[in-house]
């Protein structure tokens, strides 16, 4: 029978899904919901909205600017939330880091300072977790460099095993050097498939149909890191601009999450970026995307 998408068709920029039992927890940017938008599903396609996950911020940041929350599954009772908000100290996005005994919250950051925050550099955004097959977790995030006119790395540090802190050296995997790229590469994603580590990220502008998804190949979770070229995940006539992709496996399949814009108005749709899914397959070990469908003929 396949599906339609968008599978919200609201505003929720920059999704992260996590499964949870028999259920599915979505999570986005700061909107219509709250600080961090959150959605509950039964089976990836039905969404119906719970509210807030983040209903306060910590003292050293100003409301209004938190996006990109992504989770960290450590049990079923301790949830870790990585999202960006604005630093009032530093002028700048930066990156905090919440815990909560549930999946939809409500998640507290304790902390005084922000995980991490390159104010020299722009600031640090779209942070996103990652555990490998030995156990070791991982952090990824970008530096803002494209709000001040400077390079934007993706950059990698091992995390505490509480997921709280930065724990091993900083290290920078890839910045934009390809003529799609534009200014910025942003929105990291890590996959580990048969001792290979995959980098997905998101390119060019976000509110412009030229965003789209790239690819680079890693032969460690800190590098050395090899771009295959071409984005994976470009617009096409059902949707505009896709981008800031996770991947979720569920049902034998894995399954790309990302937003997108509607196609005739990239940027200024009034809804703004909805959530989409498709289908991510390996053939020969190469990720290969479908192009945003609103009919898809897959199910869940």
């Amino acid at each position: 029978m396949g599906f339609t998408n968008p599978v919200y068709d609201g505003n929720f920029a920059d999704p992260a899904i996590i499964a949870v039992g028999n259920g599915f927890y979505a999570f986005a940017t700061n909107g219509p919901l709250g600080n961090v938008q959150t959605l509950r599903s039964a089976d990836l396609v039905a969404w119906e909205q719970v509210g807030d996950a983040l209903p306060s911020l910590p003292d050293w940041s100003s409301p209004g600017r938190v996006w990109a929350p992504e989770i960290s599954v450590h049990g079923p009772d301790r949830y870790v939330m990585y999202y960006t908000t604005h630093g009032t100290a530093f002028g700048r996005q930066c990156i905090g880091v919440a815990v909560a005994s549930e999946p939809t919250g409500p998640y507290v950051d304790k902390s005084s300072e922000p995980l991490i925050c390159q104010a020299d550099e722009g600031g640090s955004i779209d942070a996103s977790p990652f555990q490998d097959s030995s156990g070791r977790r991982w952090l990824y995030w970008k530096n803002d460099g494209n709000s001040i006119g400077v390079d934007t790395w993706i950059y990698a540090s091992e995390l505490s095993p509480d997921g709280l802190s930065l724990t091993g050296p900083v290290h920078r995997l890839i910045k934009q050097d390809l003529p799609w790229e534009g200014a910025l590469v942003e929105a990291p994603y890590m996959v580990e498939r048969s001792g290979v580590f995959h980098l997905f990220y998101s390119a060019n502008a976000f509110d412009r149909a030229e965003y789209a998804v790239g690819h680079a190949r890693c032969s460690s979770p800190t590098g050395p890191c090899t771009k295959s070229g071409d984005p994976i995940l470009s617009s096409s006539p059902d949707a505009a601009g896709p981008g800031h992709n996770m991947v979720l496996h569920h049902g034998g399949r894995d399954w790309f999450v990302y937003h997108a814009w509607h196609p005739e108005s990239p940027g200024t749709d009034p809804r703004g970026r909805t959530m989409w899914l498709s289908e991510l397959t390996w053939p020969d070990e190469v990720p290969t995307v479908q192009p945003p469908l609103r009919h898809n003929p897959l199910t869940p």
